[in-house]
């Protein structure tokens, strides 16, 4: 796949995936605390965790011997999606509570909650309204024939 949204998604779209990895971002590494959290049977668990450690998510080390026992560990790669996920939270908290937020992010000195934002390199909101999508190096030309056929997200000024 040559969309890095497909790609993303093939690597960890799955939604128990998205979970197991909230979990991670909580300090569950070991097998038995994804499962008591999530309540998703063993088997489904065991899948999921092969399939993020094989794209690269967790890498897996040895805790006990006898039996065998290992913990999941967050790569760079892992802790890199760390803000996709707080994105989320802050869209459910925004469209999906109606009965109010349960959960919010903060500042871990201050601990003052603060919804999160996604900038660009100047710091500006990143917005529909701001966000041009380009061919990049690699593109290939069916990515470029699409890029030239989209209607939204050109290049230039905002359709009014």
């Amino acid at each position: 796949m040559e969309c890095p949204v497909a790609r993303s998604l093939d690597c960890v779209g799955e939604w128990w995936s998205i979970l197991i990895l909230r979990d991670a971002f909580q300090g569950a590494t070991k097998f038995d605390e994804f499962q008591k959290s999530l309540g998703i049977a063993p088997n489904m668990l065991a899948r999921r965790l092969k399939h993020l450690t094989a794209n690269g998510m967790f890498e897996t080390k040895m805790y006990s011997q006898r039996p065998p026992r290992y913990e999941y560990v967050l790569t760079e790669k892992a802790r890199d999606f760390f803000p996709v996920v707080v994105a989320m939270l802050g869209w459910g908290n925004k469209h999906l509570a109606p009965e109010g937020v349960s959960l919010e992010i903060a500042d871990r000195r201050t601990l003052a909650p603060f919804t999160p934002l996604v900038v660009n390199g100047q710091c500006e909101p990143v917005s529909l309204d701001n966000v041009a999508l380009v061919p990049g190096p690699a593109a290939s030309k069916g990515m470029r024939r699409r890029l030239e056929g989209a209607r939204a997200l050109r290049a230039g000024p905002t359709p009014e």
